[in-house]
């Protein structure tokens, strides 16, 4: 609880077995989380053990996608801030204290992993797939008349409940590309937005979305054709999200 408003955190997990339970073991020792939700994406491993040694709350979504992970735990969240991240060691547990300062002025904190300062040795932040994030977060924040960003793949967030309440009905994406859907549609709802960066580290196990140059790139073709979609679909059909 920060400030009297309690606090969820969702952790998508698909074949995270190698790190998931230190993972909830760390943000739990913060004591800043009401809850702590795990949502297991139809993993193969040891991930729904790993979870269920741990106070968390297990959740099994069958439907595949990173997406679809995320939106699950949010749906099953009644607190007034969701936060996203990954167990996967990529992210600083504590970072989360960079995050609350800022809910007394914004609706929604995204993190950035594109600073230099934050990326940490051995972290998968190779050239291509820092300015790929810069350029589409540049793009974004300029085509739907946002803040300036610069990461579409971020999965650290905070996120007021009310606020992602509002515009999930509009969310169709469940795979991968699933950051700058939300992110465009928070926008459009004309929430306050802030981008703050954060620590990014070397992952324990394997990546199941940029693992190589060629599973980036298709990312990165699906993310900026999801964001022409709907920009095109926002000019032409003058949607309105409220």
């Amino acid at each position: 609880m920060y400030k009297d408003k309690t606090i969820s955190l969702i952790l998508p997990s698909y074949n995270e077995e190698n790190n998931i339970r230190n993972s909830i073991q760390k943000f739990t020792e913060l004591d800043i989380f009401d809850e702590i939700i795990a949502v297991d994406n139809n993993s193969s491993d040891n991930t729904a053990a790993e979870i269920k040694k741990t106070t968390a709350k297990y959740i099994f979504e069958k439907h595949q996608g990173y997406g679809m992970a995320i939106r699950t735990g949010i749906s099953n969240s009644s607190c007034h801030y969701i936060v996203i991240c990954e167990p996967d060691a990529t992210f600083e547990e504590t970072d989360i204290y960079r995050f609350l300062p800022f809910t007394d002025q914004f609706d929604c904190i995204f993190g950035t992993r594109t600073s230099k300062s934050t990326i940490g040795k051995g972290a998968k932040m190779p050239f291509y797939l820092r300015y790929g994030n810069i350029l589409f977060g540049k793009m974004l924040g300029y085509l739907f008349f946002g803040p300036t960003l610069t990461d579409v793949g971020c999965t650290y967030k905070l996120i007021k409940k009310e606020s992602y309440d509002e515009i999930k009905n509009k969310l169709t994406i469940t795979g991968s590309e699933f950051q700058p859907e939300l992110m465009i549609y928070l926008i459009k709802n004309k929430n306050s937005i802030i981008e703050i960066p954060v620590n990014y580290y070397a992952r324990i196990g394997t990546s199941k979305i940029t693992y190589n140059f060629v599973s980036s790139l298709l990312l990165g073709f699906r993310m900026l054709y999801l964001i022409l979609k709907l920009r095109i679909k926002f000019f032409l059909f003058k949607e309105i999200i409220k």
